[in-house]
This record gives C-alpha cells, structure tokens and sequence, in this order.
C-alpha cells in the first residue's frame, strides 16, 4: 500500500503518494492547481488542469509521470487514477503558470519564502524533526518561550523573550506589561489534567499574549503538548474553521464555550503523526494570515 501525505496550503489539501520505485512524492496535479487557484469546485479546478495540460503539451512541455498510476480518493468518494508530479514537475508548473499565482505557492512548497512568516514557518516545521518538543515540559511558562524562541530566533530579537510593552489587537488590550510576570505565574499554576482544564489555561494564555508577535502560532503548539501529555490527544486544526475559531478565540475572553466545543470535536489519537503536526503548522499560519479585501 502507497503512503499518503496531506499537506494544507491556504486551506486546501495537497495529496502526495509515495513511490518506492524511485523514492519520491508524486503530488495531485489538481490539487496543486486547485490551491494555487484558490479555487473550491473540484471540477472547475480538474476542468482547469485538463486545459493547462493540453496548452503546455502543445508547447512540449510534459509535466506529469507516465510511467506511475496512483489512485487518489475524489470528491465522491471513489479511486480513480490521478495525474500526479514530481518535485521538479511543480516548479517546472509554476515556470510556465498563466499568471504570477503560482510563485506564493512554490515558496510554500519549497519552503523558500524569505519572509518573516516564511522562514518562521520553516523552523516550526523543524521543530518535529528536532526532537525537542520530546524536551519540553508542557504547560510551564519556559515551554512556550523555547518554543516561541525556538521558532521566531533570528527574526526577531525577542524571540523567546516576555514582552515589556502593552500591546491590543481590535479594540482588546492584552496583559498589562507591569504585571505580565505575576500573571503568567498564576496560569503556568493552572491545573492541566482534564480537557476543560487546559482549555482553560489555553484560553488564559491567550489573553496574556507574552509576546510582542508570534503568539497564536506559539500557544497552538503549547496547547497540543498539554493535551498529548494528559489526555493523549492533540487537535486536529484542519478540521477547524478559520472564521469559526478566529471568531470563539474573540469572545473566549467571556465565554470560552465556543472554543471548547470546536477543539473537542477536532481532538484526534495521532500525537506522534508527523503529517498531523505538520498539518497543524499549515493551519496555524494560515489563521494567522490577513484575508485579502
């Protein structure tokens, strides 16, 4: 049986199956189409890559393997044969895509964007293969600074480092700087042993906000280690809505209600997945990232 890795780019899944032929990932040409195109019709996206790859044919251009025939589930729920791509054959796509949307992509994919959030990104995907998060101790203050530290080090001086400005974001004022020690103290005493219990404390971290950025892509991954200690389970952040958690982190400061139930539903037994860590790194980004007006 062929390995199936799913990757998220801006909320669109990105298949690959592995070849033990040749030892290599061999990625749905759709999918790829589809997220470069931001495009949520399966059809319209297959209809779109049918019509690229007759252009690009024409022009003696062949982009997809001839010789590997791997079945991907589609979108009612059956196997076909898909038409899959190489490393070399994306960024070969994205040479020769109609318009400019496919260089975010292949920055992604090649993990060469050289912002802030794109290095940043790197280095928290990094964090699995380290070994360290094995290292850390959950739900402790010093945690989630080498873990902030960790993924934001050489990027921003204050990597790893509690703030000491006041800072807000919409209107809310987080933790006053003057009395951050004596707060976070309090939370790190939080108990953690049951799931209302660290979402409690998640929630709390979160109003703290310790640092001046990287906050929520810090404290997702604090909130995970929480939970694969005491419960076993991390969240599964695919299956939580952008909009939906956004909006319950908002109104979690009163009512925490909303966010319980949303990582409650999206709780999974895959705490040493690398795929599902690494999934959770595409989405904690992607929540991050400002919507387009």
């Amino acid at each position: 049986m062929n390995k199936i890795s799913i990757r998220f780019y801006n909320n669109h899944e990105v298949r690959a199956v592995w070849s033990d032929d040749d030892s290599r990932w061999y990625y749905s040409a759709t999918d790829v189409v589809r997220a470069i195109n931001d495009e949520t019709d399966y059809v319209k996206a297959g209809n779109y890559w049918r019509w690229l790859k007759k252009k690009l044919a024409a022009q003696g251009i062949q982009l997809v393997s001839d010789t590997h025939e791997f079945k991907l589930v589609g979108p009612d729920g059956k196997k076909r044969v898909a038409d899959v791509m190489d490393d070399n054959g994306i960024q070969m796509l994205a040479k020769h895509y109609p318009n400019n949307r496919a260089n975010e992509f292949l920055d992604w994919f090649t993990y060469s964007d050289n912002t802030i959030d794109g290095q940043s990104r790197k280095k928290a995907y990094d964090l699995f293969e380290s070994g360290m998060l094995n290292k850390l101790e959950p739900g402790s203050i010093k945690c989630l600074q080498q873990i902030h530290g960790y993924i934001f080090g050489g990027l921003y001086d204050f990597a790893g480092q509690l703030r000491t400005k006041n800072i807000s974001k919409g209107g809310f004022t987080f933790a006053n700087c003057l009395y951050l020690t004596t707060t976070l103290h309090n939370i790190e005493m939080m108990p953690e042993t049951t799931f209302d219990e660290i979402v409690s404390k998640y929630v709390e971290m979160n109003v703290a906000h310790p640092f001046m950025e990287g906050n929520g892509r810090s404290t997702r991954i604090w909130l995970d280690l929480m939970l694969k200690r005491s419960l076993k389970r991390c969240v599964d952040w695919s299956k939580i809505d952008k909009n939906d958690y956004l909006q319950a982190m908002r109104i979690s400061v009163g009512d925490d209600s909303g966010i319980r139930r949303l990582l409650k539903e999206a709780l999974t037994d895959k705490i040493d997945s690398r795929e599902m860590f690494m999934k959770g790194i595409d989405y904690s980004y992607y929540y991050e990232q400002e919507d387009e007006a």
